[in-house]
């Protein structure tokens, strides 16, 4: 199972790397590198330059204006969170929403590592249930990996609330931040926008087709993954189907319409779709807004 999962992220993550350098002109920048900017010196100030970077405690010693310089940040601590609770393990065998999660996951831990960047992990449900350290290489990739997909939750629930607590006391610096769930959950909407204000935050929705539509089979069994209580629907009803679907885009909706108000880049991935150019769409978006900083 590992040596085939292997096989596809490198096939997807080649894929990636393509298409994104066909599409930059050849101009390819990792989605995760440089997003941020670190002090390096003083300078005179010159005429022009933007007042807000002037270094006052410098400045007060008598001996002329000074600015701060920056330079970019070359290499980023890659921090994932993943949410591995019940809800996650619906849709059609081999693509549930943990599978696509997982292969996301992986194919940007090996992009991350080959640009020289640190990755870590998170794995949630209501709990923590795997973490592993930031660090560097291609061993390290294959741990992170493996620890994806050998992983077996001790629980089902979800607490978004709680894997955000969590990453906020780990992450001591700005990481970039990968959330990667199906956000069925509430009151973690605070939280999520702390993460956002401290870090440089993706957030990366899931969901399967037969959330979003329910199809018309009659009256059938639900069963929830998480609670494991089983109920009885009308999904021959279209006011019950337009229901869940109306509940459904509202919910994904008022959840873009948060990352977009707090500077978060949101990625919607359905898990019968290809995701690979949806990825890519995302480099282009953070490569272009990193360019007009």
């Amino acid at each position: 199972m590992m040596k085939e999962l292997f096989y596809k992220l490198r096939k997807y993550e080649l894929r990636i790397r393509k298409a994104v350098n066909t599409q930059m002109q050849g101009d390819f920048h990792s989605v995760f590198k440089g997003s941020g900017l670190e002090f390096d010196d003083v300078r005179t100030y010159q005429y022009g330059d933007d007042v807000r970077t002037i270094d006052w405690n410098v400045s007060a010693k008598g001996d002329g204006t000074y600015i701060k310089t920056f330079k970019e940040e070359k290499e980023q601590n890659i921090f994932f969170i993943l949410d591995v609770s019940g809800s996650q393990y619906i849709g059609n065998e081999g693509q549930q929403k943990i599978d696509i999660a997982r292969e996301i996951c992986g194919v940007l831990t090996i992009s991350a590592l080959k640009e020289g960047s640190s990755v870590g992990l998170l794995c949630y449900s209501n709990q923590r249930e795997k973490y592993i350290k930031p660090h560097k290489g291609i061993k390290h990739a294959v741990g992170v990996i493996g620890a994806m997909t050998q992983l077996a939750p001790k629980a089902t629930k979800t607490s978004l609330r709680a894997a955000i607590h969590t990453s906020l006391t780990i992450l001591k610096r700005k990481n970039v931040v990968v959330l990667i769930s199906d956000f069925v959950d509430e009151n973690y909407e605070h939280d999520l926008q702390a993460l956002a204000r401290k870090h440089d935050l993706i957030v990366i929705q899931l969901a399967s087709r037969r959330e979003m539509q329910l199809p018309n089979v009659g009256i059938v069994p639900l069963l929830d993954k998480e609670t494991k209580e089983t109920i009885w629907v009308n999904s021959s009803s279209p006011i019950f189907r337009n229901k869940v679907t109306g509940r459904f885009n509202q919910k994904r909706l008022e959840l873009e319409k948060m990352c977009i108000q707090n500077g978060a880049n949101y990625l919607f991935v359905e898990t019968e779709e290809d995701y690979v150019p949806k990825l890519v769409r995302l480099f282009r978006v953070r490569n272009r807004a990193r360019k007009k900083k």
